[in-house]
């Protein structure tokens, strides 16, 4: 069977990595703003029992999307699924932090758990589950000549990746993220450290063709709007026809979705435009700035990069106009 993942291409990685810091730090990127002490609102899926107790707060992300295998070549349909969150870490300074004010903050890292090469036949029979299971632990490390000591909770859950064939040729495929870590308290803050944050599965296929969601074929249109999807919306990824991939996210995208060329990095909120963000950076008064370099690092980045910006890479930024390929 032909390796799938060999077909993940850069910019495959570069958007499902802009999808997983959706909303991660808020401009003006500060600890103190209102918007950044109300984190991790975006594709969280929460432990089972905070979610049950706690309506509007999902402990199940649900993916389904439809599967063309009717034209399958010898070696049958392979499937790889991929599932990717945030999990949030505390940061404390150790004694002896010198040369920069350390503020306690929460940081995150990045988790995956990933299978390859599931043979569409077997998954028709029955379901595979895929595991998720993060220690807690702790660790140290040097900041700005002083130490830090980070700590994250346990995580457990699972990923189950079924099959149902709908009639000869169309399959649905079906990724049910849940959360099962067994914490039980009430305060917000402590569930996020438990949640899987900005979730979201990548499905990719050999052997095969995903359907599009959003502009199926009229004789698919029914099969298309009779997927479920809960916390999800999966949409094609890749280059403009390609159907080998498909993102299955917490964020309303287009197919085929594009990282501007034009952005010169992240500024984690893509509603917004990237030359009136840059822009709202510099205008920022000093003790602002210094707020900012006192916190998350990727905070501290996004400033360094706003001020090193050339005059030539700000007018990039000023704006063109995209004419979209008739459909």
């Amino acid at each position: 069977m032909d390796r799938v993942t060999d077909r993940v291409t850069d910019e495959v990685r570069r958007l499902a990595r802009a999808v997983l810091y959706e909303g991660y730090l808020l401009w003006p990127y500060r600890q103190s703003a209102l918007k950044n002490q109300q984190r991790w609102t975006i594709g969280g899926v929460h432990p089972e029992p905070y979610g049950r107790a706690h309506d509007g707060n999902a402990w199940v992300m649900r993916t389904e999307c439809l599967l063309e295998d009717g034209a399958v070549r010898e070696g049958g349909v392979a499937v790889d699924v991929s599932v990717r969150f945030l999990h949030v870490v505390a940061c404390e300074g150790l004694p002896g932090v010198g040369g920069r004010r350390f503020v306690p903050r929460e940081e995150a890292v990045e988790r995956e758990v990933a299978v390859c090469g599931l043979g569409l036949d077997v998954l028709l029979r029955e379901p595979y589950r895929i595991e998720i299971d993060v220690p807690a632990g702790r660790e140290t490390g040097e900041l700005d000549g002083g130490g830090v000591l980070r700590s994250w909770q346990a995580l457990r859950g699972h990923a189950e990746v079924s099959a149902r064939r709908l009639r000869p040729g169309i399959v649905r495929l079906t990724v049910r993220v849940v959360n099962t870590t067994p914490w039980n308290g009430e305060v917000r803050a402590e569930a996020m450290r438990h949640t899987l944050v900005s979730a979201h599965t990548v499905l990719q296929v050999a052997g095969g063709e995903f359907v599009s969601l959003m502009d199926p074929p009229e004789e698919l249109r029914m099969l298309a709007e009779g997927c479920r999807n809960v916390g999800a919306w999966p949409v094609l990824v890749g280059e403009d026809g390609d159907r080998h991939t498909m993102l299955s996210a917490p964020i309303i995208l287009y197919d085929h979705p594009r990282i501007a060329p034009e952005s010169p990095g992240d500024l984690f909120d893509a509603t917004e435009i990237d030359q009136l963000l840059t822009l709202s950076v510099l205008a920022l008064g000093e003790e602002e700035k210094r707020e900012i370099r006192d916190g998350d690092p990727r905070g501290r980045e996004i400033l360094d990069r706003c001020a090193s910006l050339t005059a030539e890479q700000l007018m990039r930024l000023h704006g063109i106009l995209r004419e979209e390929p008739a459909s």
